[in-house]
């Protein structure tokens, strides 16, 4: 199968990528490197998540981040939202578009949003029409499309399901995403053969995790399918606070890597991403997660 010839990543650093890290990091530090990536081409960056301060506190400062961003022409400056209360204070920052998200896992779903899928679901038809009365662009999650770190393998019929359901609430894209990185080529591809019988391929994303290494064979596998839209957090960074053992998602710089390696183009620039990389990993004081930023930094040395 032909692989497609431009692909758009959706950088989830500033909000996936920071959301679970334990030092504090300021709002200024977040805006630079949501206007870093920005600036590096990236045309969707998941900015922050208006969900409670109490259980997410390195979110706590949603309102300032997407204030206080300078924002440029051409890209979305996305943030997450669970309910109609984190609807409203999403809206009245300025936010154009907004991401819920559900689980393929009923245990998985207690712990991460303390209700179940099907309370979820009545949660988001919520925020769904009030987003629709506002013009508002909504993209919808799945949570461990590939295995639960509770319930064990999942289901694709069941992704299938909920990501009809997402479609049908108006989320114009749905991002499957492997939380704790248990997937592998194959049952990725199958996974998205499946979902693709109820849902259009090209409302369909691919979001995974590098804990067993797997990630960007898996987002190999998903181009095959013909899925054109990947997730991606800079230098690697991220993980769940209800997955434990989960690493980061696949780092926006090896995924460009391999997408450019592979005459796909995206519009992204890769110094100023691994810039971008580099200026958040220097604030928390280690090295960036990326194979791509680390090679070409030994290079130059």
């Amino acid at each position: 199968m032909d692989l497609p010839r431009h692909v758009k990543i959706v950088e989830v650093g500033p909000r996936d990528g920071l959301q679970n890290e334990a030092v504090s990091v300021p709002t200024a530090v977040k805006i630079e490197l949501i206007e870093r990536l920005a600036q590096a081409g990236l045309p969707v960056v998941e900015s922050t998540a208006f969900v409670s301060p109490a259980r997410v506190p390195q979110m706590a400062d949603q309102v300032e981040v997407m204030t206080g961003i300078r924002r440029r022409p051409g890209v979305s400056y996305t943030a997450l939202v669970p309910n109609i209360k984190g609807f409203d204070a999403a809206l009245a920052a300025g936010v154009r578009e907004i991401a819920v998200f559900s689980s393929a896992s009923e245990t998985f779903s207690n712990k991460n949003t303390n209700c179940s899928i099907v309370e979820g679901f009545a949660r988001f038809n919520a925020v769904c029409v009030a987003a629709r009365a506002n013009g508002i662009r909504v993209r919808g999650y799945i949570s461990c499309v590939l295995g639960c770190p509770y319930e064990g393998e999942v289901q694709p019929g069941r992704v299938a399901d909920i990501a009809a359901e997402l479609l049908n609430m108006g989320c114009y894209e749905i991002s499957l995403g492997d939380t704790i990185g248990v997937g592998t080529p194959g049952k990725t591809r199958n996974l998205f053969e499946v979902v693709a019988g109820k849902v259009p391929l090209e409302n369909l994303a691919g979001h995974f995790h590098d804990t067993y290494g797997q990630a960007l064979a898996n987002a190999y596998a998903a181009l095959e399918c013909g899925i054109n839209v990947l997730d991606s957090s800079v230098a690697g960074l991220g993980g769940c606070p209800y997955a434990p053992g989960a690493s980061g998602n696949v780092a926006s710089e090896d995924l460009l890597y391999m997408l450019h390696g592979l005459g796909i183009e995206t519009g992204v620039d890769m110094d100023k991403l691994i810039a971008a990389g580099n200026f958040i990993c220097d604030f928390l004081g280690r090295p960036s997660g990326s194979k791509v930023a680390q090679a070409i930094a030994a290079k130059r040395v």
